[in-house]
């Protein structure tokens, strides 16, 4: 295995510190952390700023459309097939984001164990 000098330094310490050889304490630490996920979390951030840009965006776009969906029944024009339409792909936007709040809580649970 090979360290940067500073990474050496922290394991020398970690050594002296818990009275344990370096190769006990990376086995320790490794065997520890076998099965925990790995999460790179600037690519993650990165992700998650792009998916929360989008939400943001189509949320912004169903607002639009129900304003305008509303003045169009005011006005009497608004066809039952549009607000079908309308209401089917809300119901969709709804389960996406319910699926994305889902995945966020697994990732929240990955990262803290």
């Amino acid at each position: 295995m090979r360290f940067t000098e500073d990474e050496y330094k922290t394991v020398s310490d970690l050594e002296k510190e818990l009275a344990i050889s370096k190769t006990e304490l990376i086995r320790m630490r490794i065997l520890s952390d076998a099965k925990r996920t790995v999460i790179n979390s600037k690519e993650l951030i990165r992700n998650l700023d792009v998916i929360g840009a989008e939400m943001g965006r189509v949320g912004n776009n169903i607002n639009q459309l129900a304003k305008h969906a509303n003045t169009l029944k005011l006005q009497g024009a608004l066809s039952p097939l549009v607000a079908e339409k309308f209401n089917q792909l809300f119901e969709d936007y709804i389960q996406v984001q319910q699926m994305l709040e889902v995945a966020l809580r697994k990732i929240i649970r990955a990262m803290g164990n």
